[in-house]
């Protein structure tokens, strides 16, 4: 009976050691599921700022810029004598938690709108909706690096050629 002794500890520290496996395998699976619905979610919110300065690009009157100056005439519109909103709210980036976006500016008027963050992006260029633009050619993007632009606007009938 004494030669048996210490073998339920050694059984006991094994079981230690595979849950401990076990659990940093689905910690690693929890932060990967995390970052995708962050990255969905900046998606989301990207498409309202697209859709907004489109709404915005649309809506202007003739001889004005039709991009805005800052992200606050995407929330309240002032070149008409009522209230034109083309953005709810300012959203946070899912990204950083802030609701501080890196605008790009050329000409003193909105270009683009992206995250802060510098964190690898999951999803690869191919896989991005039509109104992400990519600003760098580096083979690791970061969501710094997703542009979120305003859309293509089609054609109407009065500037199509005949």
């Amino acid at each position: 009976m004494q030669r048996q002794r210490g073998f339920g500890y050694l059984i006991l520290i094994f079981a230690l050691a595979v849950m401990g496996l076990v659990l940093a395998g689905f910690g690693q699976s929890w932060k990967i599921s995390s970052q995708r619905e962050k990255e969905t979610e900046l998606l989301a919110i990207g498409q309202q700022f697209s859709a907004a300065m489109t709404s915005y690009q649309r809506v202007t009157p003739a001889g004005q810029p039709n991009t805005p100056a800052s992200l606050d005439e995407l929330l309240e519109d002032k070149r008409f004598p009522f209230t034109v909103r083309h953005l709810r709210r300012l959203y946070r980036d899912p990204m950083t938690g802030q609701p501080n976006w890196q605008v790009d500016v050329l000409d003193g008027r909105i270009v683009s709108i992206s995250s802060r963050s510098e964190r690898e992006a999951l999803r690869q260029p191919k896989a991005l909706p039509r109104f992400v633009s990519i600003a760098s050619k580096a083979e690791v993007i970061r969501y710094r690096d997703w542009l979120f632009v305003k859309q293509a606007t089609p054609p109407t009938a009065s500037n199509t050629e005949p």
